[in-house]
């Protein structure tokens, strides 16, 4: 090969290599830029809470960002733990000589953790709820409601972590 083949091959490589860098780079950062998925499946930008469309008093809205930051953390904790006993069912199911009794035993771990959460997310919308005056508990109520039809798509939490 002469020389100019080997410089045109030697710029090929490189723009394909920062291609791909730039293309993980875009994808990491969209993982990490501080989105989240909410208990009934909408994707929400990590430092807005939906209720901040309500007519709060300055403290009310600093007690419930703080609460809904721990809330969050909390609840982005068990849905990883839900996927990954997600991901050993799949294990297990793709195995030359699946385990029944181990696949029931981890469906059955699998929906005690799903109903404990369900449960966390009942007790803090009841906390929330708790704080507010009659007009803020209905907006947050119509709030909570027009959240779970719009992020309601089934089976949630599959696919949204990695």
């Amino acid at each position: 090969m002469n020389r100019k083949a080997l410089k045109f091959i030697l710029i090929l490589s490189l723009a394909l290599n920062i291609s791909v860098l730039a293309a993980a780079g875009y994808v990491y950062y969209r993982h990490s830029s501080g989105y989240w998925v909410t208990p009934f499946g909408t994707v929400m930008k990590r430092n807005y809470f939906f209720f901040e469309e309500l007519s709060l008093r300055p403290e009310q809205a600093a007690v419930m960002k703080e609460r809904g930051t721990v809330f969050r953390a909390e609840i982005d904790g068990r849905r990883k733990e839900i996927l990954e006993k997600r991901k050993e069912l799949f294990a297990l199911m793709r195995a030359e000589k699946a385990d029944t009794a181990d696949i029931e035993s981890t469906i059955a771990g699998i929906s005690r953790m799903q109903e404990d959460m369900q449960r966390r997310v009942a007790a803090h919308i009841l906390e929330i709820k708790a704080m507010l005056d009659d007009d803020q508990r209905q907006g947050f109520m119509d709030l909570l409601e027009k959240s779970m039809r719009k992020g309601h798509r089934g089976c949630s939490s599959i696919g949204q972590e990695s």
